[in-house]
């Protein structure tokens, strides 16, 4: 299930705008002054099907409106409503020195967000509203507790959270929206249809700021701002322990095919298929798999590679190879994968940066060194090329494919040479992880000889 169009009314009671996504080429790119919504719109098609419905409420909109190849339509308005008596988000509840807080009640005007969604296979649409909420109504001693209740969710500063799991900050709306349940009262009813149609549409937003995450306190690594902790770092953390659990899954194969080997061979015998020309190109194939697995990180380089007999493969030695063959292609399978996007994680990377070369490992995941050998850390990275390392990180690690991914100014401290080159680079991610971007862009550059990917965003009246 993809998404084929975006379109949204009365974006800052001004704005209508609709964007159709390029499905052939899988990228689509908006632009257009400042003002005129691009960051917000990518925010807030994240937010409704991420549960960060602070967006929906808070941005001045009429209409959002999100349509499926398959025929499935979202919709969320926003109506005003008069002389409506409401309740606040909060139960009735004590606080810590025994005072039961009432529920405090409203009168007066007050905005409904509803989200609407109408089945391919249905004739009427099914919907449900967010409350109103703000964090003006959330009790001190309320808000005091979320991270005490919520499991890695970590305080950074009065009105913002750190979700360890995600790396996400979240304000306190944020946290009601998600967390709800955890915290033991119902204040966003949602219905299970909404949230087995949501759990189904995968949206990535990678937002401008990239190189930064408000991390533990108690963190090993922190910089002169405490609590912060640069992405590069973390991203290279992430790769040694991808790498690393594929090892050991590759270890688990290993040890059940080594049990197994002495049955599989006497099953074997007199039954070989290979020629001996077919076994030659077989282990050729697997002494080349491994020189890539080496130069991924996986193997160390020191490490015996297959062999490759002299003499004719004849008999039983035939067939003993021929299971050895079947072994070591379900050994190194598992890497497959992520093996790919590695490597071209490393040809990007190594033909943008100049005078250094990138390298993967299993124990630091990816690092540096200068055209003389010497370590480069890649904290000492330029400003643009850790934005670099941190985007092409994402979208090659972080996502999944039949996702949409929404990025937010990718000529963020980029060289022009290298936002011109920035298409064709995600081009090449996209054929390998089948997933649709729509990008927000200032920069020409970015664009380049690409206008037919482009939507302009218009003012009123088309100005």
């Amino acid at each position: 299930m993809r998404i084929i169009e975006i379109s949204v009314e009365g974006l800052f009671g001004i704005f209508n705008h609709r964007i159709p996504l390029n499905l052939e080429d899988r990228i689509t790119i908006i632009h257009g002054p400042n003002g005129f919504g691009k960051t917000i719109l990518l925010k807030m098609v994240y937010g409704l099907f991420n549960r960060r419905y602070s967006e929906l409420r808070n941005i001045p909109f009429l209409k959002l409106e999100i349509k499926f190849d398959d025929g499935n339509l979202v919709w969320v308005e926003r109506t005003k409503r008069k002389d409506k008596q409401t309740q606040s988000l909060f139960p009735d509840e004590e606080d810590g020195n025994g005072t039961r807080h009432k529920k405090p009640k409203k009168l007066g005007q007050f905005q409904t967000v509803a989200v609407n969604w109408l089945a391919s296979n249905t004739q009427e649409p099914k919907a449900f509203s967010l409350p109103a909420s703000s964090t003006g109504e959330i009790p001190t001693h309320f808000i005091e507790r979320f991270d005490k209740i919520v499991p890695r969710l970590e305080r950074i500063s009065q009105h913002k959270w750190l979700y360890l799991p995600t790396r996400e900050i979240l304000s306190p709306e944020d946290i009601i929206d998600r967390f709800g349940h955890i915290l033991q009262f119902d204040i966003l009813p949602e219905p299970d249809w909404w949230t087995d149609f949501q759990s189904s549409v995968r949206v990535h937003l990678i937002e401008a700021q990239r190189l930064l995450n408000l991390g533990s306190k108690n963190s090993d690594i922190l910089h002169s701002r405490p609590g912060t902790i640069l992405v590069v770092e973390q991203y290279a953390s992430e790769l040694a322990e991808k790498i690393q659990k594929k090892l050991a899954e590759s270890a688990a194969i290993s040890q059940s095919l080594d049990r197994s080997f002495p049955a599989r061979l006497v099953e074997k015998l007199g039954k070989s298929k290979l020629t001996d020309d077919e076994l030659r190109q077989k282990l050729s194939e697997l002494e080349e798999k491994r020189t890539r697995l080496k130069e991924a990180g996986f193997l160390e380089k020191e490490e015996d590679g297959a062999f490759l007999p002299k003499r004719e493969i004849a008999g039983s030695t035939k067939e003993v190879l021929e299971v050895y063959v079947e072994d070591v292609e379900q050994k190194l399978g598992v890497f497959d994968g992520l093996t790919q996007r590695i490597d071209l994680f490393r040809k990007i990377i190594n033909n943008r940066f100049m005078h250094k070369e990138l390298a993967i490992s299993k124990l630091t995941g990816f690092s540096f060194t200068t055209i003389d050998g010497k370590p480069l850390p890649p904290t000492a990275l330029s400003s643009g090329e850790q934005h670099e390392l941190v985007l092409l990180y994402q979208l090659l690690f972080k996502v999944h494919a039949g996702s949409l991914i929404l990025i937010d100014e990718p000529e963020l401290s980029l060289h022009v040479a290298w936002q011109k080159q920035f298409l064709r680079d995600l081009q090449e991610i996209t054929k390998l992880s089948a997933f649709d971007v729509l990008i927000a862009t200032h920069s020409p550059q970015i664009i380049h000889d690409r206008w037919d990917l482009t939507v302009e965003l218009k003012g009123p009246a088309g100005s």
